[in-house]
């Protein structure tokens, strides 16, 4: 079995490596590392929890430790681009982590925080700059940082990143750094369009896939329960008596929503939070705090955490409403079986979300299990209204803005995934939204059982 030590790692990283709980390297830590060390480009297609922070992360650091001096004031050596803030602060935690006791420089810059105080870390120098792309582009523009001397880019999350509408505050920041440099590239999923800009940014990149784009990692049970929209609340109620003290995820559609399920949840008695674009800063990230120090059992979130949530404890998700994006369900579901524990995923599918439903079925390539109700006839679907296709998960408030001035999201088009169709939210399908098959009153996969 291949060690950290047996990839060549400077003896800093595996001394700060001894004190985590990573003991041997997953498959893409595997694969990707040594490819890295080598200084190729690399696309790295792998699924949320299987370690991608660490595979750039490890080696780019050991090359990093390589250069014995500090960085000049406002410059940075190695940038790493991130959809959310979420996303980020998980990524500078775990490069805190590794660079425990060495001189390397780690700094965080996401929108919703001071300016001031950000830009006065950058004054400084920075070895790697872990940034959401808007607030980055506010720095350069006001020449509070320079990229001139950037030898390394990472582009984490690449699918979320086109889905969010950064393709143009990539092409700006790619601007400002050296064209002779190292490119890294991680995606979860695989569309046309990650190909697309894998051409545009990366030389001759090494690819390495650990697990089909789009397949949800095999420890999580899956289930669909069919219920009405107006139902959904007492039946997370069941669910979620059904496992107390331990930690549920639910993700909703819209900000709104969520906060509104929150409020209803903890009336209820639940020790519940909510995270969602409405939410400053600090309110998310005390939220999350208290969320992963196990002070509630269940998080109500948008889209906006799919990405950015790394918590072991977490052994349910509840897909409250369905994702309006495919790609997004894997996301959601990846938050539990972190770590090699085992997790639940279940999705409440209402009348009106028949349309998203099939959309996941057909990038899995396989149904969900049904653990309660029947598929809905074509006649319910067609008389279903549409369910609000809110914005409240894809684009967080403060998370850095595809492109402008002042911080602010825009609502430009994503320039890239324009060519990828969402599925419609209420489909009406002439033949009916799927053949009829029978509900599985118990599902049982592995160590785990459903029972409807």
């Amino acid at each position: 079995m291949t060690t950290f030590a047996e990839l060549g790692l400077s003896p800093k990283l595996l001394k700060a490596l001894e004190k985590t709980k990573m003991q041997d390297p997953t498959p893409i830590q595997a694969q990707a590392i040594p490819h890295i060390m080598k200084g190729s480009d690399l696309m790295g297609l792998a699924q949320t929890g299987t370690g991608k922070t660490a595979a750039f992360g490890l080696p780019l650091l050991h090359r990093l430790l390589d250069l014995g001096h500090p960085p000049a004031p406002k410059r940075v050596r190695a940038l790493i681009l991130a959809p959310t803030r979420e996303l980020v602060n998980q990524i500078a935690e775990n490069f805190m982590v590794f660079t425990k006791g060495t001189a390397i420089k780690v700094t965080m810059v996401v929108g919703g925080a001071s300016l001031f105080k950000q830009a006065e870390r950058l004054s400084k120098g920075s070895d790697v700059l872990v940034a959401t792309p808007g607030r980055l582009i506010d720095l350069l523009e006001r020449g509070d940082v320079f990229l001139d001397d950037c030898g390394y880019l990472v582009l984490d999350e690449a699918d979320h990143m086109l889905d969010m509408g950064f393709i143009h505050s990539l092409n700006k920041i790619a601007k400002h750094i050296p064209v002779k440099r190292q490119t890294l590239l991680f995606s979860a999923t695989m569309p046309k369009d990650i190909e697309t800009l894998a051409a545009t940014y990366l030389r001759n990149p090494v690819r390495v896939q650990v697990a089909p784009p789009g397949k949800p990692i095999e420890r999580i049970v899956q289930g669909v329960y069919f219920i009405p929209n107006g139902d959904k609340a007492k039946l997370l109620e069941t669910f979620l008596k059904k496992h107390p003290g331990e930690q549920a995820l639910v993700f909703g559609r819209t900000k709104h929503g969520s906060e509104k399920l929150y409020k209803l949840l903890a009336s209820w008695g639940f020790t519940a939070g909510s995270i969602h674009g409405n939410k400053s800063q600090n309110q998310r990230d005390k939220t999350l705090s208290d969320f992963r120090e196990g002070k509630m059992d269940v998080l109500v979130a948008t889209d906006v955490a799919a990405r950015g949530i790394d918590i072991p404890g977490v052994r349910h998700v509840y897909n409250y409403d369905m994702p309006n994006v495919p790609e997004n369900y894997v996301h959601r579901i990846g938050r539990t079986a972190r770590a090699g524990a085992e997790g639940t995923a279940v999705a409440f599918c209402a009348p009106a979300e028949m349309g998203e439903l099939q959309a996941i079925e057909k990038m899995l390539k396989k149904p969900i299990p049904v653990i309660g109700g029947a598929p809905w006839s074509a006649a319910a679907v067609a008389a279903a209204p549409k369910p609000v296709q809110g914005r409240g998960g894809q684009r967080p408030q403060g998370s850095g803005r595809p492109h402008g001035a002042g911080g602010k999201p825009q609502g430009a088009k994503p320039a890239v995934r324009s060519a990828v169709a969402k599925p419609a939210g209420a489909a009406q399908p002439a033949g009916g939204a799927r053949p009829p098959r029978k509900s599985q009153g118990a599902l049982s996969r592995g160590p785990q059982r459903w029972t409807s």
